[in-house]
This record gives C-alpha cells, sequence and structure tokens, in this order.
C-alpha cells in the first residue's frame, strides 16, 4: 500500500485564492465602459475598443466559470481528504480499542 499524503491547509488557501481572483474577475466592469468617441478620438478606436470590451466580457465570464469550478473543486478535495483521514483514524482507533480488549494473543 502506498502513502499518500495531502497537504490540506495548502489545498484549501488556493481555493480561498480561486476565490478572489473569481470575484476580481466578476467585480470589475467592463474596460471599455464609459468611453465614448469624443474621448477616444476617431470612430474606428472607438469601435475597436468596444469590440475589445466586448469580447473581453465573453471570455472574462467564461474565465469565472472555470475559476469558480477549480475553486470549489480543490475545497472539496480538501474535504474529502479530511474526511477520508478521519474516517481511517476512528477506524485505526476502534481496531486498537477493540485489540486491547481482548488481551494479548495466546
Amino acid at each position: 500500500m502506498s502513502d499518500l499524503t495531502a497537504d490540506t491547509k495548502r489545498i484549501r488557501d488556493c481555493s480561498r485564492e480561486l476565490q478572489r481572483i473569481y470575484d476580481e474577475f466578476t467585480g470589475h466592469a467592463n474596460p471599455a465602459d464609459g468611453y465614448s468617441q469624443a474621448e477616444l478620438g476617431d470612430s474606428r478606436i472607438t469601435g475597436a475598443f468596444h469590440s475589445f470590451g466586448s469580447n473581453w466580457k465573453i471570455h472574462r465570464e467564461h474565465l469565472a466559470d472555470q475559476i469558480r469550478t477549480l475553486g470549489m473543486a480543490t475545497e472539496d478535495a480538501a474535504d474529502t481528504y479530511d474526511g477520508v483521514d478521519k474516517a481511517l483514524a476512528d477506524a485505526l482507533r476502534r481496531e486498537d480499542a477493540a485489540a486491547k480488549q481482548q488481551g494479548p494473543p495466546e
């Protein structure tokens, strides 16, 4: 049987950082919002800027969904590792207690 170790604190830290990144992605407005031709000058620049903003919004939403999914997966992984570790430790304690009650083998 191989030894498997998982640093659940680090996995949870990763999950929190992913949530922070998700919040940044979803909390900021479109970079093209609020700019008009009067501020940007040429209509081609204005069109390109707004096109970039629209594309960025679509891609940002897609990236945010992926980041959120990964954050939830890392949190679930940490919970699962901790749950399995606790279940194994509890089982070993029960076995130790049962062995002590039975006494040494004859």
